[in-house]
């Protein structure tokens, strides 16, 4: 018994300094558990939240203790170097964000893609695309450079349906025309995919975009070249005169052409994206103050169906954007050139709509799926309704942002310039729409049609780019910031992003809690 009272009095204080530590980490529960740097502005019920209590129940972290470290030692500072298997692994990983250069990088891609969108336009109405009757990605790069060259591609083009159907008396200064414009449209398909391949390669070799984005980049690569392929894949259409009507004017497949403008649409789309969103995302971590603020706003329900509508306006674009791709293989715009009327009434006839020319069925059972995409008649009735229905949606989207008293006093600043934006080039797309209607599908005319409606698509990402959301990863690392600059999140976003604000975080952001 003697031997057991000097045990237990040694072992009572330690025992009453436990008592009221955290058992995880051995941080006290109330003041004093975080070190002054972290949270400066802190108050009683802001710790109280961050408290081991609420912690444990957001984030699973090992019950392992680690031994406490003498009062003595020193608490390094945030974001120091950090030695060990840490620092290896770190090193291992991508960073957190892309660099700026990236993002012009992206941004130069996506206009260079817009160039060559609008000359494929043009390559299309001088009916060039046939012209060079071969698909040599390496050896074609280079245009004929003596007579017996030239007389050898212009025998090639004499053997095609196009030269016998459409241009029988073409001569040798004629034929150079066409074959320029085909070749200066490959030469720059070539031109953007090394232009993208190989900075992407160096950017991903050197670290200098995040895992997400290196990704993200590899699959663009992987559509650019898929892209390639599709357009011989539709240019190789028009070569064979199985693919039309025998007689009928030279074309190639309409399917192949939306699918080779789709595709491009999509590369455009995704470059446009992704740069605007790296610099979004430096934007709003140079200032974390101002985006704390924005996050607030565009995160609010208020603006939830704001949100949801412009995602459906830019598929809705993208949709009437390929239903002109239709009507432009199917040459639909040199019929009914009148506005809103198409014949006698706003629409033709339905024998015309739905006849049964278009079927190949002896029952006629495809004339309902059919006639949509291979009458022009429909395809161009088609066409008007989808226009005039996005043309609708842009204003009554202007219009909710403008009169609806939640949206209007939550939408950011940048988000109000950026609809503007998009009625301005709705209002534009309509006007050239029904100038290339009525005037017989002029050539300058039908190319500014085709332009307005990717820079319609153009406006409508940026304006979903600023009023949507971040992705779970940047709003990790959002959370990850304001821990590092003592910003304690207002408790309505804690409450909104609770998996933001976990355990694992608050250690990630201040690593001598976790070795203390």
């Amino acid at each position: 018994m003697a031997s057991i009272l000097p045990a237990l009095r040694r072992a009572a204080p330690r025992l009453t300094r436990q008592l009221f530590q955290c058992p995880h980490q051995r941080l006290p529960i109330r003041s004093g558990a975080y070190p002054a740097h972290v949270f400066p502005k802190a108050s009683p019920k802001s710790i109280k939240f961050f408290s081991c209590s609420r912690l444990r129940s957001s984030a699973a972290v090992s019950n392992t203790a680690t031994p406490r470290l003498p009062q003595s030692t020193p608490i390094p500072s945030i974001g120091g170097s950090i030695s060990g298997k840490g620092a290896k692994a770190r090193r291992r990983f991508f960073p957190s964000t892309s660099q700026k250069v990236v993002a012009y990088w992206l941004l130069g891609s996506a206009a260079s893609v817009f160039g060559i969108v609008v000359f494929g336009g043009l390559t299309r109405l001088t009916e060039s695309g046939l012209s060079i009757t071969e698909w040599r990605p390496v050896t074609g790069s280079l245009p004929p450079s003596n007579v017996e060259e030239w007389e050898s591609e212009f025998n090639r083009y004499r053997a095609s349906p196009e030269f016998k159907l459409l241009n029988p008396n073409m001569t040798m200064d004629e034929f150079k025309y066409i074959y320029y414009m085909e070749w200066t449209h490959r030469l720059w398909g070539r031109v953007v995919g090394i232009s993208f391949v190989l900075p992407a390669v160096y950017f991903i070799a050197r670290r200098k975009v995040s895992a997400n984005m290196a990704l993200r980049i590899t699959g663009i690569g992987a559509l650019i070249g898929f892209q390639g392929v599709l357009g011989w894949w539709m240019v190789k259409s028009g070569l064979k005169d199985d693919l039309f009507a025998p007689g009928s004017h030279p074309r190639v497949s309409q399917y192949r052409l939306v699918a080779h403008l789709g595709t491009a649409f999509l590369c455009y789309s995704a470059m446009l994206w992704n740069g605007l969103s790296i610099l979004r995302e430096h934007k709003l971590l140079g200032n974390l103050q101002r985006a704390e603020t924005i996050l607030q706003r565009i995160r609010s329900p208020r603006l939830q169906v704001f949100r949801a509508s412009v995602g459906v306006l830019a598929g809705l674009v993208f949709i009437t954007a390929m239903s002109g791709g239709l009507v432009a293989g199917l040459d639909a715009g040199l019929i009914y050139n009148e506005f809103p009327w198409m014949g006698l009434g706003l629409t033709p006839p339905k024998s015309e709509l739905f006849s049964d020319f278009y079927s190949h069925t002896t029952d006629g059972s495809d004339i309902w799926w059919r006639n949509p995409l291979e009458n022009p008649s429909l395809v161009q009735l088609d066409h008007r309704i989808l226009a005039t229905t996005t043309f609708t949606a842009v204003m009554a989207l202007f219009a909710y942002s403008r009169f609806s008293r939640n949206v209007r006093t939550i939408l950011p600043n940048g988000g109000k310039k950026a609809i503007h934006g998009v009625v301005g080039f709705a209002c534009l797309q309509v006007v050239l729409g029904i100038s290339t209607l009525i005037y017989l599908v002029p050539l300058p005319l039908a190319s500014a049609h085709q332009a307005g409606s990717l820079a319609l698509l153009s406006y409508v990402l940026v304006l979903a780019n600023r009023t949507m959301p971040p992705n779970r990863r940047f709003s990790k690392l959002l959370a990850t910031r304001f821990l590092e600059a003592g910003m304690v999140p207002k408790k309505r976003l804690v409450q909104k992003n609770p998996a933001l604000y976990t355990k694992r975080n608050v250690f990630k952001a201040a690593p001598e809690l976790h070795q203390r």
